[in-house]
């Protein structure tokens, strides 16, 4: 396959500084990379601020602060958009006491059979989905996921 791995998925925030709070002071990843970008390609000059946060296998999640550039921020349901992340089933818990203690919004936890899930919401309002497998991961895994999508296109198209 040519592609190895996930670099890094980038978003919008508003606000840098809370945000690196909540991946950096909280979640605990490792702030790795902040440049400001004061021209685009096409010449056009602006200020934004684009910053790394690194996981355990050094991809990152990475966020453009665009302070002269509008965007909504709407908090995003579940379904529509979540970032998702692994841990091991003690640093779920660890990690679902921690938001409650800290006040931040914390729900779960929600037993999905193959994973263990808890949910926060970032100072942007995306959720951010922290993630353990259970002991039947493989099995669940290992299912045939082109046929459950087949099926689902047969009932829903």
């Amino acid at each position: 396959m040519m592609i190895k791995k996930l670099h890094h998925a980038a978003y919008r925030c508003k606000n840098s500084e809370e945000t690196r709070k909540f991946y950096e002071d909280f979640l605990g990843l490792r702030l790795v990379s902040a440049f400001e970008i004061n021209e685009t390609k096409t010449g056009r000059k602006t200020s934004v601020l684009h910053s790394f946060y690194e996981m355990e296998d050094k991809s990152c999640i990475a966020f453009f602060e665009a302070p002269d550039q509008p965007f909504e921020f709407i908090d995003q349901h579940d379904f529509d958009l979540h970032i998702a992340l692994e841990v091991n089933y003690e640093n779920l818990l660890k990690m679902f006491e921690k938001g409650k203690k800290d006040n931040i919004e914390t729900r779960g936890i929600s037993d999905h059979g193959f994973i263990s899930s808890i949910y926060f919401r970032d100072p942007n309002g995306y959720v951010v989905e922290l993630t353990a497998k259970n002991a039947s991961y493989k099995e669940t895994i290992n299912a045939n996921p082109k046929k459950i999508l087949k099926e689902w296109n047969e009932k829903n198209l």
